[in-house]
């Protein structure tokens, strides 16, 4: 029977791999590409050794080979065709050129002389002089420079380098998608199978409350309104688990009533030693665009989340301001143990969690839920070790 191979498992080790190779191939072609430099650059020195030694049989009159123009011209100076050089005669002044591609047309001759300066004092940072021989005791200097050949040669490591990185970034990108489709996927039925689960039971639950109705002299009344409510909050967690996957409907809804209504509900359900507060500045007929289900859902997993970051003691303040443009924000304020700059990115990432228990996923789902779904924001407003953390949902005009 064959090991199956988690890949998701390995995905450090397959990371590791891959930048490895990355590594290797770029290395490898770096050294490789240097080693054709160098050979390139030594040939190209030759060639240039050839022209000064060229330049001597040209202007030196005293050499004992001067006057084979024929050879001089058609040999040794009309080879080089990409190397740019310039000859200085013992005066000092530009005698000849070559290959200079750069150089402006329509020049005068003393233009064409502080042109040529300027180039050579460029040349003279690359490479140092070569010496002609002119005899005499006479001497002229040729500048020289790297062709446009040896140059592309050059730059081509960083760019193979460049494209390598940049495809490794792909390779990268392509699998981390992979791995949060297939993630998502899991995810998604595993929240729909929960919900399906859900069903058998809640059904039984309402028969219950149901036959407890029936006799009101046996079971108190009031008792089992908590126990209705509780069985329609569990159906409201039902068909939050069936939505996930799927695109929601927004409705217009008063948010006002939204909120004071969830959180009349989940003042009851939480520690008795935490105060919870709502405070709205926004006009008591105001409407906004949520899913009601999911925003309830939002609200819920920050509040618990800062239940949690209070160890149950403390005082949790929601306030809702009006925004420009028709905007709305919601800050959720704790006076917990707050957030550490360390954790101030992880908040929202799946799986992070400060508790022993837990998923990790409430404020995950929460951001996904206001920034997906409703086109708005969640973050962190501020937040302060020891006082306490202010979370913020922004909706925007729909």
């Amino acid at each position: 029977m064959l090991k199956s191979f988690d890949i998701y498992n390995q995905n450090n080790i397959l990371k590791i791999v891959v930048a490895l190779n990355f590594l290797l191939v770029g290395t490898g072609s770096l050294l490789y590409t240097e080693r054709l430099i160098n050979k390139l650059e030594n040939r190209e020195e030759q060639y240039v050794q050839l022209y000064a030694k060229s330049i001597g049989y040209l202007f030196g009159s005293s050499h004992p080979d001067a006057g084979d123009l024929t050879f001089v011209t058609d040999q040794i100076i009309q080879a080089n065709t990409t190397i740019p050089a310039i000859y200085v005669d013992p005066s000092g002044a530009f005698a000849a050129h070559k290959n200079i591609d750069d150089m402006p047309a329509g020049l005068t001759p003393e233009e064409t002389q502080k042109f040529l300066k300027q180039k050579t004092a460029e040349m003279r940072k690359k490479h140092g002089p070569l010496v002609v021989d002119l005899g005499n005791n006479e001497q002229g200097l040729v500048y020289y420079t790297n062709s446009s050949l040896l140059r592309q040669i050059a730059y081509f490591p960083y760019a193979l380098l460049a494209i390598l990185t940049a495809l490794g970034v792909l390779a990268y990108l392509s699998f981390s998608s992979s791995r949060r489709a297939e993630q998502n996927r899991v995810w998604v039925g595993l929240a729909k199978e929960t919900a399906h689960q859900l069903g058998t039971p809640m059904s039984s639950l309402m028969a219950w409350v149901e036959y407890m109705r029936s006799d009101p002299e046996q079971y108190d009344g009031s008792i089992t309104d908590e126990i209705e409510k509780d069985v329609q909050r569990l159906e409201t967690i039902t068909a939050r688990f069936s939505s996930i996957g799927s695109v929601p409907t927004l409705k217009e809804e008063n948010l006002n009533e939204v909120v004071e209504q969830f959180t009349n509900y989940l003042a009851k359900r939480i520690s008795t030693k935490v105060k919870m507060t709502l405070a709205s500045q926004l006009p008591a007929n105001q409407q906004v665009k949520i899913n009601k289900l999911l925003f309830e859902w939002v609200i819920e997993n920050i509040c618990k989340n800062a239940v949690d970051a209070m160890k149950g003691v403390g005082e949790l303040r929601l306030t809702i301001v009006p925004l420009p443009h028709k905007g709305v924000a919601i800050d959720i304020t704790d006076t917990g143990k707050g957030i550490s700059k360390a954790n101030m990115q992880k908040v929202f990432s799946p799986g992070f969690s400060t508790k022993k228990r837990g998923w990790g996923l409430g404020l995950t789902l929460a951001k996904r839920i206001v920034e997906e779904y409703h086109n708005g924001r969640l973050f962190v407003k501020s937040s302060e070790v020891g006082k306490g953390t202010t979370f913020r949902i922004v909706l925007n005009e729909n």
